[in-house]
């Protein structure tokens, strides 16, 4: 079964393409399916390869939620996006299970309290200025001090209530990474605590928003280190967010700890996974071939197709038949073939057993380990709250660079699982022969229409 014979893969996004998206574009919550073929989704990706397909585990290798998270770490360089996501959307159905008196300690954020705030900035443009800590110690005790910090520290509340982060009941890890947390599972460990509580406090205060002293609401430790990974300037993972969409993040998370207050950011996040990172995903997925077995793949094509201009010069300049010139035709359609699906990222040759090249990060697995994905577990990129997604110091990237041309042209291949994606490939071949047939065609038929040589 192929798709449409018209089928053309997903165009490229840009990166640059973000900019032009306007707000009232956007899907209004994580949780709205957008179905391929829908309006503003781009074409080419069928509906057993659509996000939320691939989000709710709905698809198999090379086409998992993990393979996804690879791409962005390795190819487009911006795995924050779905980490963010998949943390928040784990964020919301925790949530979503506390009992109803302490969810009530976290109001919902409004989009009226969202413009009160920004009417009352408006109102009052004048904000005290800064001073570095080293400026204030400096003036400490005299009458140049500074006033004093309005972010309330943690320690110095006598009315602190440690906040409240629930274990899963089912003994499972949430996305939260359970190495950072303290062993009752409430509590950060206090090694990572005050790091990033500092780092957020620094947020609040470069934003000029004070912290509520009221800390008892659910979830306020981890909130901070989501703003410590994700929203403070400098972070690991920060997401690319503007001034105007940072600081408004940091206002609505002042008030409360509600999954209300990401909504504006998980907008933007979500509408760059969908429209961006998705359809780059699928395109990069249907090539079956590394670079170097792709760029071998079209040398033979052109070669096919010299090969085939050879052999109708040849035989025109001869003595031989007409009818001899058609034998042409098999180097022009091996050629172009072989030409047109190296184009798109298609080794025929691996197509014909629906095979595809391990990536790189996949050919140097732990040989110990039962599996990759045993190899892969070991990896935080699931981790929302772990460290950078930088990967230079991984050891495959030493060892594929030493890699010589011909190993990285044969190397290891594995069958392609997901039953949508062999019938992409199936498809593009088709295309692929068909369009060699109709120029081999044309080409013979010009060599046809030449009398005769006899020159030999």
């Amino acid at each position: 079964m192929v798709y449409n014979i018209t089928y053309r893969r997903p165009a490229h996004v840009s990166s640059a393409s973000r900019d032009s998206f306007v707000g009232s574009e956007k899907p209004g919550s994580f949780d709205e399916s957008i179905s391929s073929g829908s309006t503003g989704v781009p074409s080419g990706i069928p509906p057993a390869l659509s996000f939320d397909r691939i989000i709710t585990g709905g698809t198999c290798p090379p086409c998992t939620t993990r393979d996804f998270m690879n791409y962005l770490i390795y190819i487009e360089h911006a795995a924050e996006n779905l980490q963010f996501f998949l943390w928040y959307r784990d964020y919301t159905k925790r949530f979503a299970e506390l009992p109803a008196s302490e969810r009530c300690l976290a109001p919902e954020w409004t989009k009226d309290k969202a413009e009160a705030e920004e009417r009352a900035a408006q109102n009052n443009p004048v904000l005290p200025k800064k001073v570095s800590p080293e400026t204030a110690i400096a003036f400490k005790g005299t009458d140049f001090a500074p006033p004093s910090v309005s972010v309330v520290e943690y320690g110095s509340n006598p009315f602190h209530t440690p906040p409240r982060t629930p274990v899963p009941q089912d003994g499972r890890e949430s996305t939260l990474g359970g190495s950072d947390w303290g062993d009752d599972g409430s509590t950060l460990k206090s090694s990572h605590k005050s790091n990033y509580q500092k780092k957020a406090a620094n947020a609040f205060e470069a934003a000029d928003v004070k912290l509520q002293p009221f800390t008892v609401q659910p979830f306020r430790e981890e909130i901070s280190r989501i703003i410590a990974t994700y929203v403070s300037d400098g972070s690991q993972r920060q997401l690319n967010l503007s001034s105007k969409e940072r600081a408004a993040l940091l206002h609505a998370l002042a008030t409360t700890t509600h999954p209300s207050a990401f909504r504006d950011v998980i907008q933007t996040v979500e509408w760059s996974l969908r429209h961006q990172a998705h359809p780059n995903f699928i395109r990069w997925t249907i090539c079956n071939g590394n670079r170097p077995r792709v760029i071998f793949a079209r040398g033979l094509g052109v070669g096919g197709i010299i090969g085939g201009l050879l052999a109708a010069v040849l035989i025109t300049l001869s003595d031989a038949g007409r009818g001899w010139r058609v034998l042409s035709a098999i180097g022009f359609v091996i050629g172009i073939a072989t030409l047109i699906a190296a184009w798109k990222g298609m080794c025929v040759v691996l197509h014909g057993m629906h095979h595809r090249h391990l990536r790189p990060w996949e050919l140097f697995a732990d040989e110990d380990d039962a599996s990759t994905n045993a190899y892969e577990l070991k990896k935080g990129s699931f981790d929302s709250l772990g460290s950078s997604n930088s990967y230079e110091d991984e050891p495959w990237v030493a060892k594929y660079e030493k890699r010589n041309l011909i190993r990285k042209v044969l190397d290891r291949e594995v069958w392609i699982q997901e039953p949508a994606l062999r019938q992409i490939q199936d498809t593009i071949f088709i295309q692929a022969v068909g369009g060699s047939i109709v120029l081999s065609a044309i080409i013979v038929g010009i060599f046809v229409a030449f009398p005769k040589g006899r020159f030999y």
